[in-house]
């Protein structure tokens, strides 16, 4: 119902702004009582509290303003930040299979507007890194690798992150 209810609000969302596409990304979350489900979700512009709250129709409403970015910040900063607000939701609950939809994705994001997958193939990750390096034009800002961890019980598994 929450998937329904909110591909009503994201409609009448946009028509509100103008009609024009609109960039979105939410998250579901169920309520600590567990009596259901509210999402948490983001957009790539501002939009008036007022037109959020006439768009959803079904209950409170809160809005929190992700700032405290430094000068001069870019898209991609924003973005990212965005991102980490919500990843918070996606991974609260995903290796708990009674709280959680198998099969649905724990996050959905706007029509014509998900990100598109860029293949690599190295021989090794460091020359596989150096090709997304190249891509993106700058070094990984922040790495991690599984060899760091003494005990790591998964696949070898790296994580990089481009730009702040």
């Amino acid at each position: 119902m929450i998937r329904a209810h909110l591909g009503e609000f994201f409609r009448s969302l946009r028509s509100a702004t103008g009609g024009k596409p609109l960039a979105y990304v939410w998250v579901p979350e169920w309520h600590k009582s567990g009596h259901g489900l509210h999402a948490h979700f983001a957009v790539g512009k501002y939009i008036k509290r007022q037109f959020i709250n006439e768009a959803w129709g079904h209950g409170f409403v809160h809005i929190k303003l992700l700032g405290d970015l430094p000068v001069g910040s870019g898209t991609l900063s924003e973005a990212r930040q965005a991102a980490g607000y919500l990843s918070k939701y996606v991974a609260k609950t995903f290796t708990d299979p009674s709280a959680r939809v198998l099969g649905l994705h724990r996050y959905d994001v706007a029509q014509g507007f998900t990100p598109r997958s860029v293949a690599l193939t190295g021989r090794s990750s460091e020359e596989v890194l150096d090709l997304a390096s190249s891509a993106l034009g700058r070094e990984p800002s922040f790495q991690w690798a599984s060899s760091s961890v003494e005990d790591w019980q998964g696949p070898p598994s790296i994580w990089a992150q481009w730009g702040t």
